[in-house]
């Protein structure tokens, strides 16, 4: 089996399910047999990016330098889940541009008082407080997605049906001539 690489991209604001999502297509992924890399923003943070602060032009860097792994693990038929709140629209457009046609975003939608009510590190009563500053849906902003291939729209539906159409998409993905035997 050739291996086809992709980069799926979750984003959203914190707490809307990025991670929870991308670790169970993961496992179906896995399942399949395809090499599977999860790139995480926290995790991230902590060993890649950690010099980076949260001003507009170190979040910009951020997602860069994870869209650089994924590109490069993305080539190297590698699927790369990132899960990373990701929150200006140019600097995701750019990454998407650098990985070409084997990019899938997913706009992990949420409304903010859902993110906030599912908040377990309570990093949204740390910035209404005043304690984190630029933090996202808060003050900073988010910029939604244009046009997402996959939107999950996680108050309303089950994880079953958020990952179902990832898969979904994936799958279509796959379908194209050229990598269809790589991926079903």
């Amino acid at each position: 089996m050739t291996d086809i690489g992709a980069t799926i991209w979750f984003t959203g604001l914190s707490g809307a399910g990025k991670t929870t999502i991308s670790t169970e297509v993961a496992k179906i992924l896995r399942s399949r047999g395809l090499k599977v890399e999860m790139l995480d923003g926290d995790i991230v943070r902590q060993h890649l990016t950690r010099d980076l602060g949260f001003s507009r032009a170190d979040r910009d860097e951020n997602i860069r330098r994870i869209g650089f792994v994924a590109q490069l693990l993305t080539r190297n038929g590698v699927v790369v889940l990132v899960s990373a709140i990701s929150p200006y629209q140019d600097v995701r457009q750019e990454v998407r541009q650098k990985i070409g046609n084997n990019f899938i975003e997913v706009y992990v939608n949420a409304p903010l008082a859902t993110c906030e009510d599912r908040d377990v590190k309570g990093l949204y009563k740390r910035a209404r407080q005043g304690e984190i500053k630029f933090f996202t849906g808060i003050d900073d902003p988010y910029e939604p997605p244009f046009k997402p291939e996959v939107e999950c729209l996680t108050e309303k539906e089950n994880l079953e049906q958020s990952v179902a159409k990832v898969i979904e998409q994936f799958d279509v993905l796959c379908s194209n001539a050229a990598v269809a035997s790589a991926c079903l």
